[in-house]
């Protein structure tokens, strides 16, 4: 198996772990290993994943679903912590929600092919450790409020996520489709019914309920 992992340098002098935040759920990850749970399925991925459970709790409380979103990560700093935060939780499933702040250049400028690429190390590193994976389109996004000068963002989503299709359907891999049950027909998330128009990017509390539900039924089908 071969795994291309696109990185970039980072300023402050720190470490890679520091700079993925290995430490956040360093804690949490060590309960869950004591308790192994074999139907668990974990959610990797950015703000987006990560600010579901403050919008309903009981979506992760309820199931057996364990939350590893940080906020404002890329995929290079997911596939640091893909190995604590996901393969050694021995779950049954991976859910990849990622490639927005790639797109945002959070950590520089990134082709869209190389974060397509950094998704499917992540893919391929599940895989050989027999986890199935189900890859997320990234959800309709047209701009962020918080950088005017990013162009072209809901181009780049629709690229970014045809690739993402490609490699579900050549290698029989579960591909959620959140961006065509999100879409305002026009690249972005609809408002007021998915997100809030000061945001435009995080889903509201019931752009988070269409995800349950599409997410719900993939994992039942498994």
């Amino acid at each position: 198996m071969k795994i291309k992992i696109t990185l970039f340098l980072f300023k402050g002098g720190g470490t890679l772990d520091d700079w993925a935040n290995l430490s956040k759920y360093a804690e949490s990850n060590i309960e869950l290993i004591d308790d192994l749970d074999e139907n668990r399925v974990v959610f990797m991925g950015n703000s987006i994943t990560e600010g579901w459970s403050n919008f309903n709790p009981d979506f992760f409380i309820n199931n057996p679903f364990v939350n590893r979103g940080i906020s404002g990560q890329t995929t290079p700093q997911m596939l640091i912590r893909f190995k604590p935060d996901v393969v050694n939780l021995k779950p049954t499933a991976v859910v990849i929600l990622a490639g927005i702040n790639d797109i945002a250049g959070n950590t520089g400028p990134m082709e869209i092919e190389n974060i397509a690429e950094n998704i499917f190390s992540m893919s391929e590193i599940a895989l050989s450790n027999n986890i199935e994976v189900l890859i997320c389109s990234v959800l309709p996004a047209k701009a962020f409020p918080w950088s005017p000068s990013t162009k072209n963002v809901a181009k780049k989503v629709i690229e970014l996520n045809l690739l993402l299709k490609d490699y579900c359907l050549k290698n029989n891999i579960q591909y959620v489709d959140y961006h065509s049950v999100m879409d305002d027909g026009n690249g972005g998330l609809k408002v007021p019914e998915h997100t809030t128009e000061n945001d435009l990017v995080h889903p509201n509390k019931e752009g988070y309920k269409v995800m349950e539900e599409v997410i719900l039924n993939f994992l039942a089908s498994k």
